[in-house]
């Protein structure tokens, strides 16, 4: 069976940055991605932050042109999801759904997801005015209001890109203050859109198909409040960034993890299985960027490759 020198699992920036620079240094390397190659970031409308991005930079555009970079070099691709994985030895095996792959080294850069609110008719409404991608689905609410369930950095800034499809957006934040970076904080207090429910958090979505209500508490008070859409309208939207969760589930007594599930590597990326490396938003980090989840993916790989001379 044929035994790849990299498999990276997961084709966001970290692992499309991971097959770049292994690809160039002429590895036989492997992309696996579960569904759409881009993770969250394809979900992102706007990138102004990416060193040399080019004007009106999209999250997809900006993947589309790393993973056109990584096919240039040779790098294969296969949409598939693992299952289970033994990553201990020299081979590591990795089996999927549809097939097994074999490696000299891994590279994991599955990344993470939203964490959701976790209150009654969450689930129920989801797709249906509860959203976790500001860019997916604000044209759904074009002179709709809408409610940001958050206040860091993303839940911010969504809110910001909201108003240019809402009529009105307001900001629920169970602090009395945000948590995004100040000069994004100035840019929301600014908006005239933008409104804030302080102290506040969602306790209860209620709709029949759609979102028609939400029950708030005040966190300080205890206070409910019963939020009804409009009624010419007769719904409105919820969209929550509270957070992030690390797809690290089937890592798992694999490799070394913290408490909140993110993999524990030093600063060469590597995690404390001979060969195996962790790149991207999926490891335990300070700032979780694209640019720092490239930096990690070049890092990795070039690792993995001294790794791999080494051991031949």
């Amino acid at each position: 069976m044929k035994i790849y020198d990299i498999v990276i699992i997961g084709a966001g920036p970290a692992g499309l940055a991971a097959g770049l620079y292994a690809g160039r240094a002429r590895m036989d390397t492997l992309i696996i991605e579960k569904e759409k190659n881009g993770g969250q970031i394809v979900i992102t409308n706007e990138i102004e932050n990416y060193p040399g991005g080019i004007e009106e930079e999209t999250g997809p555009s900006l993947i589309g042109r790393m993973v056109e970079q990584t096919e240039k070099f040779g790098v294969n691709h296969v949409f598939d999801t693992i299952v289970d994985l033994e990553l201990e030895g020299d081979v590591k095996v990795l089996k999927g759904l549809h097939d097994e792959y074999r490696a000299k080294a891994v590279i994991i850069a599955a990344g993470a997801k939203s964490v959701p609110i976790g209150c009654p008719g969450e689930k129920e409404m989801t797709g249906k005015g509860v959203s976790y991608c500001a860019t997916c689905d604000a044209a759904f609410f074009e002179d709709f209001e809408v409610y940001v369930v958050g206040g860091g950095d993303s839940a911010v800034e969504e809110a910001l890109y909201l108003t240019k499809f809402a009529r009105k957006v307001t900001i629920i934040h169970r602090r009395d203050e945000l948590r995004a970076a100040k000069s994004i904080q100035e840019k929301a207090f600014a908006n005239e859109k933008i409104d804030f429910m302080w102290n506040s958090v969602v306790n209860e979505i209620k709709g029949d198909g759609i979102v028609e209500s939400m029950v708030v508490k005040n966190t300080k008070t205890g206070e409910l409040t019963e939020v009804v859409a409009d009624e010419e309208d007769g719904t409105f939207g919820i969209f929550v960034f509270i957070g992030f969760k690390p797809n690290s589930a089937l890592f798992e007594g694999k490799v070394e993890m913290n408490e909140a599930g993110y993999i524990l590597t030093n600063d060469d990326m590597e995690t404390n299985i001979p060969g195996v490396y962790a790149a991207g938003d999926i490891r335990k980090k300070s700032l979780r960027q694209v640019v720092t989840a490239a930096a990690d993916g070049a890092i990795a790989a070039v690792m993995a490759g001294k790794y791999i001379e080494e051991h031949e």
